[in-house]
């Protein structure tokens, strides 16, 4: 392979990039309706997304209720429901196999990403997803690309190799100590832990869609995103970490989901303090 075919897709993945934090980020910094739009719109595309990779016959209502259901979900949970909108999101196997997975895969990551930014430091707990999960895919694409070697999966995903997996992991880890750090909240272990927890995730949702997609014989989700393919090829990592993140937060409700088996230390460990 020539090095410009290896980088050849590399400047439309970073303008692509680059227009999608640049949106997602006014979005996330301003948070309230915008954020609310920007998640309900999204989940709206990728039930949409997933619904036409999966090409199966619909009905007029039947389609109409597959793709208006994960928004009607996150309606529920903007009014303060969460445990009806959790109930709603579950219902949507009703629709049976394989029409529930996309809906419920845009149901529940649609919800997480609400649920994190209604936190009390909801800016900076989504803010720390993001970035784990950017952090995690560019670190194993620049890896891979550089280092090369094994492949990870090959029967699933022949482009990703052990060194990008661990490049990978790395750039998530220091992501998330980063964020820590910055924030002035909670704890730079913690970050550094549950940003290799996160981003171990990210990896997983990636290669699940990667499994997903060699099933279904297609190389990209959709083509919405120059250069990252669909909805579902660039938030796949995203979609996997962000309802981790969530059930975290549930653990820890008086702090940030990072501070979780560490908060104990605080104030009896010279070495978490020094970390703080």
């Amino acid at each position: 392979m020539s090095g410009n075919s290896r980088w050849g897709d590399l400047r439309l993945r970073l303008l692509s990039a680059v227009v999608m934090v640049a949106v997602g980020g006014f979005c996330l910094w301003a948070g309230g309706t915008s954020y609310k739009l920007l998640i309900l719109a999204t989940m709206f595309g990728l039930v949409w997304e997933g619904e036409a990779l999966l090409n199966q016959p619909q009905t007029k209502w039947r389609n109409l209720l597959l793709h208006v259901w994960p928004v009607g979900v996150g309606i529920v949970a903007l009014t303060g429901n969460w445990r009806q909108a959790v109930i709603l999101a579950l219902a949507g196997t009703i629709f049976g196999r394989p029409a529930c997975y996309p809906l419920l895969v845009s149901a529940i990551g649609g919800l997480s990403l609400l649920w994190l930014r209604a936190l009390p430091h909801g800016l900076q707990s989504v803010l720390f997803v993001f970035a784990v999960v950017i952090a995690s895919d560019s670190f194993a694409y620049l890896t891979g690309r550089i280092i090369g070697g094994a492949k990870l999966a090959p029967r699933i995903s022949p482009g990703k190799t052990r060194s990008g997996a661990i490049g990978g992991l790395f750039g998530a880890a220091a992501a998330g100590a980063l964020v820590a750090h910055f924030s002035g909240i909670g704890f730079v272990l913690g970050g550094l832990v549950w940003g290799a927890v996160l981003g171990f995730c990210a990896q997983s949702g990636d290669l699940l869609e990667s499994a997903a997609k060699r099933r279904l014989g297609v190389k990209d989700s959709g083509n919405l995103i120059p250069g990252h393919g669909g909805l579902l090829d660039r938030f796949d990592g995203l979609l996997a970490a962000a309802p981790v993140a969530a059930c975290v937060s549930l653990a820890a409700p008086s702090g940030v989901f990072w501070s979780l088996a560490f908060t104990h230390w605080s104030g009896s460990s010279a070495f978490t303090a020094g970390l703080q």
